[in-house]
């Protein structure tokens, strides 16, 4: 791959990862209160009657939308894009590099193994603030706070807490890539045979970006679900003064605490905020590099 080439990746892949951040952000700071531990904050609670006539009080677990609508009371629409400068200062870079090393591993390993085979879309793949739950009033963290507070609280351990749960996370990432490849492969061989058959000129056309929106919905949908729990344990991880200190500590500390259920709270909303961000985040990068290939 020539270094032109790679800086059209780089590039493709800052602009994909910067659209669908800023885009999606509003349903990540949702999904991050119903991951954490913090989420009693926006829980009301329930009178129930009892046999004997006295009454108890059951904590409901709230969903997404009456956790959309106390952010929007409680804090106001600026809220819902807190912690989008620091996200897009790591999304916008980490994506860039991302892609520009996926595409160039996989330029060197379709030298090795059968050509855009699996066995490449896999090894290729393999290659907070919106925790701040403080009460309606007071000062609200910006970035740079946030970073002295990690650093004062916990030094620089403060800023890798989570980590191991995000190399588990690498298994999303393949799952992801190789299904997605599988379905933009079938894509390309129907529209060649469709090219072939009629005897046109292959451009690519309005359509072929949506179908590649869909392989990507597709592909991040059946990944995430599979290695959703690494997201709840990272999280927890990453929260202040906690009993978490480990991944399998914090994995099994919630399925005895909380139940089962508990490694897939947040997972809806999750998934309404994945769906759409991976669908523009491929479709802008595959768009920006075919146009600037001409």
């Amino acid at each position: 791959m020539s270094q032109r080439d790679t800086l059209v990746h780089l590039f493709a892949g800052g602009c994909g990862g910067t659209v669908g951040a800023i885009l999606t952000c509003p349903l990540e700071v949702v999904k991050t209160r119903l991951q954490s531990s913090s989420v009693t904050l926006y829980v009301s609670e329930v009178q129930l009657s009892t046999m004997a006539g006295a009454s108890v009080n059951r904590v409901v677990s709230p969903g997404p939308l009456h956790c959309l609508k106390v952010i929007l009371e409680k804090q106001g629409p600026r809220s819902l894009f807190r912690g989008l400068g620091p996200n897009l200062v790591g999304v916008a870079p980490s994506r860039a590099i991302y892609f520009a090393a996926y595409s160039n591993s996989k330029e060197k390993l379709n030298g090795v193994f059968d050509p855009d085979s699996t066995q490449v879309h896999m090894i290729s793949a393999a290659t907070r603030l919106q925790l701040d739950a403080r009460n309606r009033g007071e000062k609200r963290m910006g970035a740079f706070e946030c970073v002295g507070k990690v650093y004062r609280t916990d030094g620089l351990r403060g800023f890798y807490r989570g980590m191991s749960a995000s190399y588990t996370g690498i298994s999303e990432t393949v799952i992801h890539f190789v299904i997605y490849e599988s379905i933009k492969q079938k894509l390309l061989e129907c529209k060649t045979a469709s090219v072939m058959e009629n005897g046109d000129e292959s451009v690519k056309e309005a359509s072929d970006f949506v179908g590649m929106m869909l392989a990507a919905a597709t592909s991040k949908t059946c990944a995430t679900t599979i290695a959703y729990p690494h997201e709840v344990v990272r999280t927890r991880l990453r929260e202040e003064g906690t009993k978490y200190r480990s991944f399998f500590q914090t994995l099994s500390l919630l399925v005895q605490e909380e139940g089962y259920g508990s490694l897939y709270r947040g997972l809806t909303t999750h998934l309404v905020r994945q769906i759409p961000n991976t669908a523009i985040m491929m479709a802008t990068y595959e768009l920006v590099v075919y146009l600037l290939n001409g």
